[in-house]
């Protein structure tokens, strides 16, 4: 297509574009519609031109739709319609432009390797815990506490369960769960709270 072809196209999508624009104006809703339709693959295109990541194209073309759609109300019929979509298009990308360059100039990246540890040691397999002494310090608490850490912690159950289960009150399953859970601490940190020992 010759470069006067090409002209005489774009003028008579802009003028088309302008029609659309000055219906949407007087709230034509369909025009306003196929008039978004018709921009946004262009606007898409523009922005294609200075951003690379397709994620900031599409926000910046939704960046322009916003843009456009808020100040609709500026365009003057009278006037090319083309030049005034361009200029808010390219205020948009600077604004996207900047604002990268700054969250740019703020990140730090950090290479792969950095996020895990290349020791042979800190990449073995962990042993299993060993929980005998923990069955063991249960075993030796009175049969309330007990019965309320297997329904709680081992059966996993809620206290309106382990209350029905248990036929104990909520309020008591509370209190014998708490004592439990001290109890143990005590026993498997390697001593015994003050009033266990008196």
């Amino acid at each position: 297509m010759s470069e006067r072809a090409e002209q005489e196209r774009d003028t008579g999508q802009g003028r088309e574009l302008a029609r659309l624009m000055a219906a949407a104006q007087d709230g034509d809703k369909r025009a306003y519609a196929t008039l978004l339709q018709a921009v946004t693959p262009y606007l898409r295109a523009q922005a294609r031109r200075y951003l690379r990541n397709p994620h900031d194209v599409e926000d910046v073309v939704q960046d322009i739709l916003l843009t456009l759609h808020r100040v609709r109300q500026t365009y003057d019929p009278t006037r090319p319609f083309m030049p005034w979509l361009v200029a808010i298009a390219r205020r948009r990308v600077v604004d996207r432009l900047r604002g990268k360059g700054r969250q740019d100039a703020r990140e730090v990246i950090v290479p792969p390797d950095d996020e895990t540890f290349t020791g042979a040691a800190a990449n073995m397999e962990e042993e299993a815990p060993d929980h005998s002494a923990l069955h063991a310090a249960v075993a030796a608490l009175p049969p309330g506490q007990r019965l309320a850490v297997e329904l709680l912690k081992f059966q996993d159950l809620s206290l309106k369960e382990a209350s029905e289960r248990s036929g104990m009150t909520v309020g008591s399953l509370k209190v014998a769960a708490h004592r439990a859970y001290k109890t143990l601490r005590g026993v498997l940190s390697g001593h015994r709270d003050e009033d266990e020992r008196g």
